[in-house]
């Protein structure tokens, strides 16, 4: 799971370019090229928010075209069957205006084995999340959903003010490493400051 004051690597080449590939998002032309470069299911993406696409969002691939995705008490379903959900750990942790939560780590692993932590909540955040319908993802665009499953406005919001389904051409790049990282209420500008607001364990992290 990112955190805010990570600073990313992302991979523009790796899924050809669109219009948002390229600096101030000149359309120069639509669609990819070449538009044989497709994300694979798990890849970490930058991408222009469909209802805003002044705004950048990273999120997690979790549905292909043409997948069925569900969620169901909290297990993710594709194509009717149940992604494997093993718990790892518990802890409190701080959830904003002095108010503590409980956050449970379990491992998620998709079907083409690729696996990550995802975190849920007990208290604070969206559990509306943990029951939706069957979403069917469109020809041509993506399932987005974030690891904070409980606080994460990703693909299971198809409102005027959520994601929905991404098209491929609002895809920026593959994020691949945190380069630089300074602790939330810091800026990565203040150099004097580096000793104690950088986050050394973060530094040079793979993503995924």
């Amino acid at each position: 799971t990112l955190l805010v004051g990570d600073y990313l690597f992302v991979s523009k080449y790796s899924y050809g370019y669109s219009q948002y590939s390229l600096p101030l998002s000149l359309p120069l032309f639509s669609g990819r090229i070449p538009s044989n470069m497709l994300p694979e299911r798990g890849d970490v993406v930058v991408f222009r928010l469909p209802k805003d696409p002044s705004t950048d969002y990273i999120k997690r691939v979790i549905g292909l075209p043409g997948d069925r995705i569900q969620m169901i008490d909290g297990v993710l379903h594709i194509n009717g069957q149940p992604v494997p959900k093993q718990k790892l750990s518990s802890k409190e942790i701080n959830a904003g205006a002095g108010y503590q939560d409980q956050a449970t780590y379990f491992r998620e692993t998709l079907p083409n084995g690729v696996s990550y932590t995802i975190q849920e909540l007990e208290k604070f955040g969206n559990k509306l999340g943990r029951n939706t319908s069957v979403y069917v993802v469109p020809e041509g665009h993506f399932f987005m959903m974030g690891d904070n499953r409980d606080n994460s406005l990703d693909s299971r919001d198809m409102s005027s003010q959520g994601v929905g389904y991404v098209p491929f051409d609002n895809f920026v790049g593959r994020a691949e490493i945190i380069f630089f990282s300074v602790t939330e209420d810091s800026v990565a500008w203040k150099v004097w400051e580096w000793p104690w607001t950088v986050r050394w364990s973060r530094l040079f992290n793979r993503i995924g």
